[in-house]
């Protein structure tokens, strides 16, 4: 079985510092699954911007190996969609695209990409996912600039480290179905804005808080669950239809709730909420 012209122009298009590799797995059903294995070793970038769409299946995005500007693993359906690897002067988009015809979400969980990125230098990541399970561990990375936006999946964002470029906006748009942060005190952002649709939603703020920053938090119906360290000085006000709010350890001053040390923490955060229906809870880790 010969390489189809479509991978032919994408190892034009990765270089000879690009390694592809091409695996073909047969289903049960007869029906072939493709797997694809490409990295980059640096070449002098000062930068890297990376796009990921990833329609359904299951996602991963991790720091890769210190040497590797990046790697990346694609088991995908070539009768359904197209695979995306693209490279040229620090930009790298990834992903997979529908064939012209196609119609309907055939992976049913079977799809999978994994990318691991280079911590040498400073990131802006965009990463636009569907349906499924994503999993983005950006711990030890340099993050410039965060976008990522999901639609009836469960996503999970995790950072256990500080990031050590300073982030202007880290924006995250959520569909119908969960999302979870952990660490957002590490990303190092100046704003945090987070749009939710149906679902649950939790946000962990805990991390090495570099700054002050503001975070901004638009719910439709569901749930949201905020978790504060101790020692942070927060100020929250929620404001929407129909929406309930419950935190302990807050000082109430009219509308707007205060954690005891907002007056006197050395890093404070301002959060607006605007939530139409559902549920709010406040609670506090050490």
């Amino acid at each position: 079985m010969g390489v189809p012209a479509s991978h032919r122009r994408m190892a034009a298009w990765l270089g000879l510092a690009t390694l592809p590799l091409l695996f073909v797995a047969r289903s049960a059903s007869g029906q072939e699954w493709q797997t694809l294995a490409v990295s980059r070793h640096p070449s002098g970038e000062t930068e890297l911007d990376v796009t990921v769409q990833y329609g359904a299946g299951r996602l991963e995005i991790e720091r890769a190996d210190q040497e590797m500007l990046y790697s990346l693993r694609l088991r995908y359906d070539p009768e359904a969609v197209q695979s995306i690897t693209e490279y040229e002067e620090g930009r790298l988009r990834v992903g997979v695209e529908s064939l012209r015809g196609h119609h309907g979400v055939p992976w049913k969980g079977s799809g999978e990409l994994s990318l691991a990125l280079g911590p040498g230098r400073p990131i802006d990541l965009t990463v636009e996912f569907g349906a499924g399970d994503a999993d983005l561990n950006l711990g030890g990375l340099s993050i410039s600039g965060l976008t990522v936006r999901t639609g009836a999946s469960d996503a999970r964002l995790d950072l256990s480290t500080a990031n050590p470029v300073p982030m202007r906006l880290a924006s995250f748009e959520v569909g119908a179905a969960s999302f979870e942060a952990h660490g957002l005190g590490n990303l190092n952002a100046e704003s945090i804005e987070v749009s939710a649709g149906v679902g649950s939603a939790t946000l962990d703020f805990a991390g090495e808080w570099q700054r002050d920053a503001h975070v901004s938090l638009h719910m439709g119906m569901g749930s949201l669950q905020l978790l504060f360290p101790a020692g942070l000085g927060v100020r929250l006000e929620q404001g929407g239809f129909l929406a309930s709010f419950d935190g302990e350890g807050f000082d109430q001053r009219g509308d707007v709730h205060y954690s005891p040390d907002w007056d006197t923490a050395e890093r404070r955060i301002t959060v607006d909420i605007q939530a139409a229906f559902g549920s709010t809870t406040a609670d506090w880790i050490r």
